[in-house]
């Protein structure tokens, strides 16, 4: 169960860190 809840706090910060590249993407488009 523990690994599990690692995995999982991997993945959202996988996320957070893909959507934080698109906005800096959109920020560099303007």
């Amino acid at each position: 169960m523990s690994n599990r809840h690692g995995n999982n706090s991997f993945a959202l910060i996988v996320v957070l860190f893909i959507l934080l590249i698109i906005v800096g993407a959109s920020f560099f488009n303007y």
